[in-house]
């Protein structure tokens, strides 16, 4: 009776456990976002992501190409997605049953003097005797406050930012690559007028040495020619400058030789520039920006990390159990009588950590005030 008393009292105390739960979390506060931008465009003016790339020139297409098959930052962004996907698999994982199996042959051999002397008349023993078992083996973790739980969402919150900042990165890839295309196209643009104007000082100068030469008019007109096309001149070494800056861009962005940029900046551009940028409410614009879903994940995870810490201060039960064969004889372990098993629950909790939990709760609950801040 005193046994059945204290399992059911035990019980109890378990289920008051479950019910209260954890302490209460850091509180997540929520962004005040304005109504509108103090200078927003015309609502009615739209434009999607695409819209706003050169997708129209072959350029930028063949670039874009480029960069999404060999940037190495891209690639460790796959990379970083891969490992938090892992670790997303582990957390779950972790909830279900571990089963394993093993199996060993051991010898021993016993001397018979450790028993204080000779055995009694009709007692006999081996003195060498040989086992052979096979066992397969479970643990499961109830997970009765929730630790676990916390973890994987933790870990698929991490799976998430991960995620978006990969997006974060093909985004910002592809505007790069686009804003240099769009500024080589612009040179161009600038190089044509800059060299129809040299020609045009050209000529004039030319003309203005005819008319000197035949005293129809002063120097001055041949010199402010001359002096017009020199300043065309400079320009023209200005941009190509400019032009040698956006080829490194390039090659750094898209990860290949120089070559192979100016072989596709070569293509010919028959689109015009794209349009502006979309009018849109600022909590539609953040609720798209990938970093800023980056950042919400970040939080989740944050918190997620923070309820598992406040977890390890209830106990973890554990229910484990083993069934195998166990014989002394090699022909015998098929035996009914070689059947073997066993069953056990375990609980385990802190008893006296010296505030090590505290700490960790602390330090998490500094993390996801740290997340908050990011995220704002």
């Amino acid at each position: 009776m005193r046994a059945r008393g204290f399992l059911v009292a035990a019980s109890a105390l378990a289920l008051t456990a479950c019910a209260a739960g954890p302490p209460p979390e850091v509180a997540t506060p929520v962004p005040v976002l304005p109504d509108a931008f103090l200078f927003a465009p015309d609502p009615s003016a739209s434009a999607s992501l695409a819209a706003l790339m050169p997708v129209a020139d072959p350029a930028f297409d063949t670039l874009a190409a480029q960069a999404l098959a060999s940037s190495p930052t891209l690639g460790e962004a796959a990379a970083r997605v891969e490992e938090a996907r892992a670790g997303a698999d582990r957390a779950g994982a972790e909830r279900l049953p571990e089963i394993g199996a093993n199996g060993s042959v051991t010898g021993q051999r016993s001397n018979p003097g450790s028993f204080g002397g000779g055995l009694p008349p009709g007692i006999s023993f081996d003195t060498e005797r040989v086992s052979y078992a096979a066992n397969v083996t479970a643990r499961w973790d109830l997970d009765l406050f929730g630790r676990l739980r916390a973890q994987e969402r933790g870990a698929l919150a991490r799976f998430d930012a991960a995620n978006a900042r990969a997006r974060a990165v093909r985004i910002a890839l592809l505007a790069e690559i686009a804003a240099s295309v769009i500024d080589w196209r612009t040179l161009e643009a600038r190089e044509r007028e800059i060299r129809s104007d040299l020609a045009s000082a050209e000529e004039l100068a030319r003309l203005a040495g005819v008319r000197e030469r035949s005293g129809i008019a002063p120097g001055f007109d041949r010199v402010r020619a001359q002096g017009s096309a020199a300043g065309s001149r400079s320009r023209l070494v200005a941009l190509e400058s400019e032009r040698a800056r956006l080829l490194g861009r390039l090659v750094t962005l898209t990860a290949q030789g120089g070559a192979q940029v100016r072989a596709a900046l070569a293509q010919k551009n028959p689109a015009a520039l794209g349009p502006s940028p979309p009018a849109t409410l600022p909590s539609a614009l953040l609720a798209n920006r990938p970093d800023v879903i980056a950042a919400a994940a970040d939080l989740a995870a944050a918190d997620a990390a923070l309820a598992a810490a406040a977890r390890r201060r209830f106990p973890v039960f554990d229910l484990s159990g083993a069934i195998g064969l166990l014989a002394f004889g090699i022909g015998d372990v098929f035996d009914n009588e070689s059947l073997v098993g066993s069953l056990a629950g375990s609980i385990t909790g802190p008893l006296l950590d010296f505030g090590r939990i505290a700490a960790e709760i602390d330090g998490a609950a500094a993390g996801k005030r740290a997340a908050f801040e990011a995220y704002r």
